[in-house]
């Protein structure tokens, strides 16, 4: 079908179609950094969600925070429709 999976920031996040219906992934997991930010901004610690997803580590939080840093440095329009 010409799906192709990505890696960005050293293979941390990964955008794979056939995993989390393409959203960015840790390492292929089925952990969305969308879920480590979501925990990040409610206020739990890193330790606190390693404890929860064992199989992560430091580095992939951070990666989660970078990944989230570079979109929020890209530019938007705003269109209205209708």
């Amino acid at each position: 079908m010409g799906t192709e999976r990505i890696e960005l920031l050293d293979g941390r996040i990964t955008i794979d179609p056939d995993i989390c219906n393409g959203k960015p992934t840790i390492r292929g997991k089925r952990i969305t950094v969308q879920t480590i930010l979501e925990f990040l901004a409610a206020g739990d610690s890193e330790e606190e969600i390693l404890n929860q997803y064992p199989s992560l580590d430091c580095e992939d939080i951070h990666a989660c925070l970078r990944f989230a840093a570079i979109l929020a440095e890209k530019e938007f329009t705003v269109s209205h429709v209708a």
